[in-house]
């Protein structure tokens, strides 16, 4: 099981980084791999993405969430094991830190060699 621990400092109010945040249909613009999410309803998303070459596509759901301070989610069916969470924690008017925790249980031989490699990794850096 590879750990992902990501921070990073944005230049916006926490509640803005955190709504951002909460657009999941948006995040193919911004998470490299990802083609497409589907919000189903308020606690689960369907997410199509290609990871090492191969498309995959799995159901995740929220399984808790504090507005403004934390996203918490599971993998529910198909894709890779995964999950974690979304820690926002204000820095100032204008500054937030955005911290992301997760796990991510590699499948297959190609999966194996690129987590080996830290590829989810620096997935989600990008």
């Amino acid at each position: 099981m590879e750990r992902i621990e990501k921070s990073i400092e944005v230049r916006c109010p926490v509640r803005a980084a955190y709504n951002q945040w909460t657009q999941f249909e948006e995040f193919p613009r911004f998470m490299a791999g990802v083609k497409e999410v589907k919000q189903l309803d308020d606690t689960h998303t369907h997410w199509r993405a290609e990871i090492w070459g191969k498309d995959m596509e799995w159901e995740s759901q929220i399984t808790r969430q504090i507005p403004d301070k934390l996203i918490e989610w599971t993998t529910t069916a198909g894709g890779p094991d995964n999950g974690g969470f979304v820690e926002f924690r204000p820095l100032g008017n204008d500054q937030t830190e955005v911290n992301v925790h997760g796990n991510y249980e590699p499948r297959g031989v190609a999966a194996t060699i690129a987590n080996a490699l830290g590829v989810a990794s620096r997935t989600v850096h990008s």
